[in-house]
């Protein structure tokens, strides 16, 4: 593309007209995939932006939409900001509480539902929100006036000219997760986006035969820009996965060739094909190990001896392939952001042939700062800067010399929160650079390493600071584990809430002959299983930041009941409301190292004697 696109809505219009005949977006529909071409989203968004506009929608009101990713969320979007109007999407899975929040927040004007359902949600919001003048049905009746097909067709009859955005100009509030409290309208502009797309694509090769699987949320900014904008600037296509049970059929189907997604789907893929190849004979196990090792020597740049070449190749025809077909067979380029991969997980990844390339970003850079490149490429950091972007490190928050704050200056940094001027005060340095609230150094070669975050570090009693994310991802893949958090701050030690994965863990009950209707998180052969989990996965881990008690649990933590936000992170004031008491009780009467204490049963909690 381009690298002097002023707006989001100058780039679709000339790429609906330039791949006018290639497919853009695929949906499933009775068994079949069937695809919209460029022409054709092209027209829907005219036709729509006419329907807005004969709705009163002008420059600078702001339009929300409740719904999953599909053509119609796109074509609001790209009609919204023909309008000179500001896009503010939510995701579904969020409750209507938050819904409210925003639509009041952001003072929209008109919000699109995706089912009738979340329209009846919002129109019994609709006393408490003053500025609501219209709510419309992605799914509704064609014959009910406030259908999609109904606006659309009152733009046919009444078409509009786009505006054309100035680069300063809104393009849309992304709502940010709200891990610490409510969340905080991001505003980022036609030139912050239009200058991330031109960046990323003359960065990282995505040509119109590309395609990808899309099934990451546009309510977030890195699918948003990475599978809608990026997508559309190369002329490439995506198919919109509706469920995400049906993820991997989706993938045998539609063939992508780049996968987009985050580190906990790199971590099911690596739990999967382990727990695959463990069940499978011995010499099958032996090739597999020998073959990966191999791999992840000659992605290193080393040398590999005869009988190591050897078994790379045999680990290739007889596993790695099948592997990668399950994915479709045609992945150049599996693409991880939005929180810090595990190096082992990218390393095994990447082993089994699906090039693993890491980047970082955050909402408010639109959001990519940094990525690893075909070229350039480091497993285990996040990459070299992007063109027209600086990182500072500020050292003077880090505990080692070279380390601290990633402080990002560039056209990608937004605008600022939504009437948030405290907000706002905080997040800039006096020369105009955003504090990312993440720590992190570079390396001699300028590729960047994320260690964690400032707000989620504590400091245990002894003095020793820790950073609980990396520690947690690395605990969690263990297959039986679902997630885990890490809690001790002003404490002697660490304990864990560890939530079981119920489906695995049901499972190794069954083959252990352990009861069928017994609670999983009380047996005792399941803390020992969890234990022994715990004491693997951390053997790496400094001996202050091992946890030295957990507490078990079989319920999930979900974005329904509040322990996780939309984007999969954990709540952590939330979790602890509910199992606070429970990690503190691991405290009462405070262990030494390895004393073996019972526990009771109805606590539901074991003190490790291992960790």
């Amino acid at each position: 593309m381009t690298t002097h696109a002023q707006s989001l809505v100058e780039i679709a219009e000339d790429r609906f007209h330039t791949y006018a005949a290639r497919p853009l977006f695929g949906e499933r529909s009775g068994g079949t995939w069937a695809w919209t071409s460029y022409a054709e989203v092209g027209a829907m968004v005219d036709e729509l932006r006419g329907g807005l506009a004969s709705l009163g929608v002008r420059a600078g009101d702001r339009v929300a939409i409740v719904s999953r990713n599909s053509i119609a969320w796109a074509v609001s979007a790209y009609a919204t900001y023909g309008l000179g109007a500001t896009f503010v999407p939510m995701y579904e899975a969020q409750r209507p509480d938050d819904w409210e929040f925003i639509l009041q927040d952001c003072a929209a004007a008109v919000a699109i539902a995706r089912t009738p359902e979340i329209a009846a949600a919002i129109d019994a919001m609709r006393p408490r929100l003053p500025a609501l003048r219209h709510v419309i049905v992605v799914e509704g009746a064609s014959e009910d006036p406030r259908s999609f097909a109904s606006i659309r067709a009152r733009g046919r009859q009444a078409p509009v000219a786009m505006v054309a955005p100035e680069p300063e100009d809104v393009a849309g509030f992304v709502y940010t997760s709200g891990t610490t409290g409510k969340p905080k309208g991001v505003m980022l502009t036609h030139g912050n986006l239009a200058s991330n797309v031109a960046a990323s694509t003359s960065a990282f090769p995505i040509t119109p035969d590309d395609r990808t699987l899309s099934f990451l949320p546009w309510a977030h900014v890195y699918g948003q820009t990475v599978e809608l904008h990026i997508l559309i600037a190369a002329g490439a296509s995506t198919a919109l996965n509706d469920d995400v049970t049906r993820l991997l059929e989706d993938l045998r189907e539609v063939k992508p060739t780049i996968l987009v997604a985050v580190p906990r789907i790199f971590n099911r893929i690596h739990a999967a094909v382990r727990a695959q190849i463990d069940a499978k004979p011995r010499i099958i196990r032996a090739v597999f190990a020998a073959g990966l090792a191999a791999a992840v020597l000659a992605h290193r740049g080393v040398a590999l001896r005869i009988g190591q070449r050897v078994m790379r190749w045999l680990a290739e025809h007889l596993i790695f392939r099948k592997v990668r077909g399950r994915f479709g067979g045609r992945l150049k380029y599996v693409i991880s952001g939005s929180a810090t991969l595990s190096t082992e997980v990218g390393q095994f990844v990447d082993g089994l042939g699906l090039e693993v390339y890491e980047g970082y970003g955050l909402t408010e850079t639109s959001p990519i700062v940094t990525m690893n490149r075909p070229g350039a490429r480091k497993l285990g950091s996040v990459g070299r800067v992007l063109p027209g972007v600086t990182v500072r490190i500020d050292e003077s928050t880090g505990d080692a010399p070279g380390t601290g704050e990633i402080v990002v200056y560039g056209p990608n940094v937004m605008k600022g929160y939504f009437a948030r001027p405290e907000e706002n005060a905080r997040a800039f340095t006096a020369d105009g650079g955003l504090r990312t609230g993440d720590l992190g150094r570079f390396d001699g070669d300028g590729y960047l390493f994320v260690t964690g975050r400032i707000k989620e570090q504590y400091k245990l009693e002894n003095g020793k600071y820790v950073m609980p994310t990396p520690l947690e991802e690395q605990l969690a893949l263990s297959p039986y584990i679902a997630n885990v958090m890490l809690h001790g701050q002003d404490r002697p030690y660490n304990v864990a809430l560890v939530v079981l994965d119920r489906e695995r863990v049901a499972a190794w009950a069954s083959e252990h002959g352990l009861p069928a209707d017994a609670d999983l998180a009380q047996l005792a052969e399941v803390r020992a299983l969890i234990d022994a989990e715990l004491q693997h996965r951390s053997a790496a881990f400094r001996s202050y930041e091992k946890p030295r008690g957990f507490v078990l649990t079989a319920e999930p933590l979900t974005i329904e009941n509040g322990m996780l936000t939309p984007t999969l992170k954990l709540k952590r004031r939330n979790v602890l409301a509910r199992h606070g008491a429970t990690l503190e009780a691991l405290y009462v009467g405070t262990l030494p190292p390895r004393t073996g204490s019972q526990v009771p049963k109805e606590s539901r909690h074991v003190q490790s004697d291992h960790l």
